[in-house]
């Protein structure tokens, strides 16, 4: 056995509510990794409509890893939302046009950079994810979570803004599983170790 086909779209027979979605995102500039999942309580498609002011002239980029876990609503906010913060007004005058183009003349609009997330990170229902950010691997975004900075590995966050919780595991353990990088493995691999990953013993994993 070497697990579900990760190049099929919708996964789970006759359910077309949770997709593999490195197969259902068109937009060159959102990337997926393998067997990540997002789950939608209405339609797939709307996954992309949660990617907020992604423009292409701006360049910027939703980056996810493999065997993430994403839910219904969650959204993200790329760079094109920020709006200058440091001037007296920070109303978008220059998009406008009609004489006002020259309002950002030697100016840029703040850009905070990619939102990467990492792999096997799963994203509750509702959570908001700001431009800029980096979620690393193993993490876990709680329900209605506003994430505006980074998140360690394998921590649990919640709130608005999201703070740690805790740690999922030990340094030590966090440290092991960084190091073995299992969604990396082939699947013939993984496929004999999902017992294992389900569990919470180490030693356990085999070749």
């Amino acid at each position: 056995m070497t697990g579900p086909d990760k190049d099929t779209k919708f996964p789970l027979p006759h359910y077309d509510r949770l997709c593999f979605l490195k197969n259902v995102v068109k937009n060159p500039n959102i990337i997926v990794g393998d067997y990540t999942y997002y789950d939608d309580f209405e339609n797939v498609e709307n996954f992309e409509k949660n990617v907020k002011y992604l423009f292409d002239f701006i360049g910027d980029q939703l980056i996810i890893g493999k065997f993430c876990m994403i839910a219904s609503g969650v959204t993200f906010i790329m760079n094109g939302a920020n709006h200058l913060t440091d001037s007296l007004s920070t109303y978008p005058f220059a998009i406008f046009g009609k004489g006002w183009e020259q309002a950002m003349d030697g100016k840029e609009y703040p850009k905070k950079g990619n939102i990467t997330i990492g792999n096997d990170v799963w994203i509750g229902y509702n959570a908001t994810v700001m431009a800029g950010v980096t979620i690393g691997d193993g993490a876990i975004i709680a329900t209605n979570a506003t994430v505006t900075k980074d998140v360690a590995p394998y921590s649990i966050v919640g709130g608005n803004p999201a703070k740690e919780i805790k740690k999922r595991f030990s340094e030590e353990v966090i440290a092991q599983l960084l190091e073995l990088q299992w969604w990396d493995w082939d699947i013939e691999k993984i496929t004999r170790n999902v017992p294992h990953l389900t569990g919470a013993e180490l030693d356990k994993l085999v070749d």
